[in-house]
C-alpha cells in the first residue's frame, strides 16, 4: 500500500478543521552531513514506496534568509523527517525549519519522525558535546536576539525527547531506512481519508 499523491483535506489535531496538504513528508537535514548519501537514499526509497517527499536541493548560502516556500512546504506536509546530524545545530536555517516544524506539530497535527544521525540524542537533550559551543556562536552573532537562540535550544531539546531512530543502532542504512518508512506508513496511512488510499505495486 502507498499514500495517494495528491492534495486531500486532512483534519488538524488542534482544531478539528480540515487543511490542505501537498506532501506526505518534509525532509529537514543538514546538506553537508547527509545529502549525498543518507538523505538521497531515503528520498529515493520514499519515492519508490509512493510517499511524496519535499526535499530542497538548493543549499542556502551564508547570510541568506530561509525561503518562504521552504516554510510553506512544512505547512503543506502531513509529516516531517528531521535528520539531526553533527552539524545540524550549526545551521540557523535548520533551526528555523525545526522551530516551524514543531509549531506545525502543535497547531496542525504534523507528525515528526526524528532520526539522530551520528549524534547521540542524549547530548542534544542535555546540550552536551559540541552544542554549548555552537549556541555560544549563535548568541555572539545574534546579540540582540537571544530569545530566538533560546527557542532554538528548546526546539532541539523537544525533538530529542520524541521517539525516533539512532543511526548507531543500525549496522546497515538500508535497514534503518526500511524501518523509518514502515513506521511512517503505520502511523500516517491509517489516518488518511479512505478515498485517498490506493493499492500499488512496490
Amino acid at each position: 500500500m502507498a499514500l495517494e499523491e495528491h492534495e486531500v483535506d486532512y483534519p488538524s489535531s488542534s482544531s478539528g478543521s480540515a487543511r490542505r496538504w501537498k506532501y506526505h513528508v518534509f525532509l529537514s537535514f543538514r546538506g553537508e552531513d547527509t545529502r549525498r548519501r543518507f538523505i538521497d537514499h531515503l528520498f529515493c526509497a520514499l519515492q519508490r514506496t509512493g510517499i511524496k517527499a519535499f526535499r530542497d536541493d538548493e543549499e542556502l548560502e551564508r547570510g541568506q534568509v530561509i525561503k518562504p516556500s521552504r516554510l510553506q512546504a512544512i505547512e503543506e506536509s502531513l509529516s516531517a523527517i528531521v535528520a539531526i546530524s553533527p552539524n545540524y545545530a550549526s545551521s540557523t536555517w535548520c533551526l528555523e525549519e525545526l522551530s516551524k516544524i514543531l509549531h506545525c506539530k502543535k497547531e496542525l497535527g504534523l507528525h515528526i519522525f526524528p532520526i539522530f544521525y551520528d549524534v547521540d540524542p542524549s547530548d542534544i537533550r542535555h546540550q552536551r558535546g559540541s552544542f554549548p559551543e555552537v549556541f555560544k556562536k549563535h548568541e555572539e552573532k545574534l546579540p540582540q536576539d537571544k530569545m530566538k537562540v533560546q527557542n532554538w535550544r528548546d526546539a532541539l531539546k523537544e525533538v530529542a525527547n520524541l521517539s525516533g531512530w539512532h543511526s548507531d543502532n543500525w549496522h546497515h542504512e538500508t535497514k534503518l531506512i526500511e524501518d523509518v518508512i514502515e513506521k511512517m506508513r503505520s502511523k500516517i496511512y491509517d489516518k488518511l481519508p479512505f478515498d485517498s488510499q490506493r493499492l500499488v505495486g512496490i
